[in-house]
């Protein structure tokens, strides 16, 4: 288990640098996701490139691990908003399907879910036995 859990920390993490690199390959796109509400649009797919970019990498770091799946909790709810206004405004990305639009919010809870995995401690049940 531990090794599938280590394999899939890769590839949450690449997933994650892959996608704030996006941000500064495709802002445009980013800003269609915007919610209206919210000031300096531009600036905040930025910052949001940088921090999936950043703790991606800060999950890979045995020392920043669990801060990072922390931050990573934290950024997937802090752009839930702009997944919802993805949803409501399914005109401006026609490069989906509705059902597509509508099915990405539940796998946000999947996501924050694989990420609070990596906030729990790793143990080899063979070496040291069942968790207390």
């Amino acid at each position: 288990m531990q090794k599938l859990k280590s394999t899939l920390k890769i590839v949450f993490a690449v997933f994650l640098a892959g996608a704030g690199i996006n941000h500064f390959l495709k802002p445009d796109f980013y800003l269609r996701m915007m919610p209206p509400y919210l000031p300096l649009h531009l600036v905040l797919v930025y910052l949001s490139g940088i921090a999936e970019v950043a703790l991606g990498i800060c999950l890979l770091i045995p020392r920043t691990s669990v801060v990072a799946a922390w931050g990573i909790i934290a950024l997937l709810v802090a752009v839930f908003p702009a997944n919802i206004q993805m949803a409501i405004r399914a005109e401006t990305f026609l490069e989906f399907s509705v059902a597509a639009l509508w099915i990405r919010l539940p796998l946000q809870g999947v996501l924050i879910a694989w990420a609070y995995w990596y906030t729990r401690p790793s143990f080899n049940a063979e070496k040291h036995g069942p968790p207390p």
